[in-house]
């Protein structure tokens, strides 16, 4: 097998410099939200003039595009480890756990996940940050769509009747969906947003901190809400439940 190239002096030294503006942008979300962030100030923090700034990036969005596509990869990760610390023929259990990474995530990364669900610009179609977060968020989505497949056998009875087609969904997302799931139906894509609905509701209050004043153990609420929605998927009890964070 042929060794891959080493990288540049000047590649490294650009890679460097992409982290180091990275690192910076994610201390002014965590200080005080995307709203802070500006290109002419994270170059003043770095000691470079916007001109050299934009050879990185060309818009404030652009940067916030990047640390998005970040932010989605981390936590797909995330939930894909959670996953496979279970059989796959565990259907609900892998649910449960996924849903209970993506708590564990949000509460850890709540800058983050307020970037991702709320604060992200939209930023230009055409831009490599914009199509690489597209990308990040397309592999978080088919985790999901994955163990909804797992579970259609028991779901599609369970389902309402209202039909649905592909063009009722995202363009972008429908052909990688299709490729992996082929043997899935347009309804089961209705099926996934619900299911991702149920599981990101506690979740976005408790980030915002408008659950803890309401409930005492947050940690339990949400952990019966993932059972109750796994059984609305028409599976089996998880056994063993995975072990909640805290």
């Amino acid at each position: 097998m042929d060794t891959p190239p080493q990288p540049t002096r000047r590649e490294r030294l650009r890679a460097s410099t992409l982290r180091e503006i990275k690192t910076i942008a994610s201390r002014f979300l965590a200080e005080g939200g995307a709203g802070t962030l500006s290109l002419r100030a994270v170059a003043r923090e770095m000691g470079m003039t916007p001109a050299a700034l934009y050879t990185y990036y060309d818009t404030r969005d652009d940067l916030l595009a990047a640390l998005a596509a970040d932010a989605y990869s981390a936590l797909a990760e995330a939930l894909e480890q959670a996953r496979g610390t279970l059989p796959v023929e565990d259907t609900a259990g892998r649910l449960v756990a996924h849903g209970l990474a993506y708590r564990e995530w949000a509460l850890a990364h709540p800058h983050e996940f307020r970037l991702l669900y709320g604060e992200a610009p939209a930023g230009h179609p055409a831009s490599p940050s914009v199509q690489a977060a597209a990308q990040a968020e397309h592999r978080l989505c088919l985790g999901l769509l994955g163990l909804v497949a797992a579970a259609w056998p028991l779901t599609c009875a369970l389902q309402d009747a209202e039909d649905y087609a592909w063009e009722d969904f995202d363009a972008g997302f429908v052909p990688p969906a299709r490729t992996a799931h082929p043997e899935l139906p347009p309804s089961a894509l209705a099926v996934t947003l619900r299911v991702w609905g149920r599981m990101h509701g506690l979740v976005a209050l408790e980030v915002a901190g408008l659950l803890g004043p309401r409930a005492r153990d947050a940690t339990r609420l949400y952990r019966d809400d993932l059972r109750d929605l796994a059984r609305s998927l028409g599976l089996p009890p998880a056994h063993p439940l995975p072990t909640a964070p805290v």
